[in-house]
């Protein structure tokens, strides 16, 4: 069995199932984890979501912030932007079948047996990972509960910007999503930048540090897989490993197989979409 993980899809259906059929993935013997965002930008978000769907237990996918995004579009809470190609998905006679799928998805997933955590952006260095999945495990009931319009409805928002444990209810629901979906950069004093997506190093980053290379507070003992960051084209250190490259950009999805390590890549097949 082999445990294959994956960045963020955004709609490249093709891609993934060119790299699921490279590496001869089976749904019965192997794992699939995905680091969120199989919606939006790309040109078959319905299919992603089918096909993720489909795979049952064998997949685990955590939310990503173009996920959140499309539940609150399909909730009639703002608007979906303009290269945002999600119509397929709302008009779709499954639609609610896949809404439904998509809201009860983790925004943090542990593997059971190997020392890895994953989530769409990161996990910011005040956390340890008992803060981590507390704070997850929040979002995640509200998600799905009767409060979900209520969630989606408030989430927007960058503040708060920087942790501390008296943050009180939706101050707290919401650094969460920021931290867990969006965030990229922190200041020198751990607030969360949530506008940068350059790479560390061009001009304007000066004065930020990537999360990942943010002092934690303690080890949190598993190694962090994340998407969301293309422009760094895929990260590896000790403690964090980021799988978006672009795909959707016109790069490629780069897929890891955990058990050796060992990464496969898939160009881009489709035409690709503006920034």
């Amino acid at each position: 069995m082999a445990t294959y993980l994956v960045g963020d899809i955004q709609g490249c259906y093709r891609e993934l199932c060119a790299l699921l059929a490279h590496v001869g993935f089976s749904e019965k013997e192997d794992e699939l984890w995905l680091a969120g965002d199989l919606v939006a930008r790309g040109p078959d978000s319905l299919s992603t979501l089918r096909l993720v769907k489909s795979l049952g237990s064998s997949a685990t996918s955590v939310l990503g912030n173009h996920d959140l995004h499309l539940l609150a579009v399909a909730r009639g809470i703002g608007k979906a932007k303009q290269k945002d190609q999600i119509d397929q998905i709302l008009q779709a006679s499954d639609s609610d079948a896949l809404l439904d799928w998509l809201s009860r998805q983790p925004l943090l997933a542990e593997h059971p047996t190997h020392p890895v955590v994953m989530v769409h952006a990161g996990i910011p260095p005040q956390w340890q990972l008992d803060d981590a999945r507390r704070c997850a495990r929040d979002v995640e009931a509200m998600l799905q509960s009767e409060h979900q319009q209520w969630l989606l409805s408030n989430m927007y928002g960058n503040e708060p910007d920087l942790w501390d444990p008296a943050l009180p209810g939706l101050d707290r629901l919401r650094f969460t999503i920021n931290a867990l979906t969006r965030m990229r950069y922190l200041y020198p004093d751990g607030r969360l930048e949530m506008h940068c997506k350059l790479p560390p190093g061009e001009p304007g980053t000066d004065h930020l540090l990537p999360w990942f290379q943010f002092p934690r507070t303690q080890p949190l003992g598993k190694t962090i897989i994340f998407g969301h960051w293309a422009s760094l084209m895929g990260y590896q250190d000790d403690k964090a490993i980021g799988l978006d490259t672009g795909c959707v950009w016109g790069h490629q999805l780069t897929m890891l197989r955990w058990e050796d390590q060992q990464r496969f890549e898939q160009t881009r097949l489709t035409n690709s979409v503006d920034h």
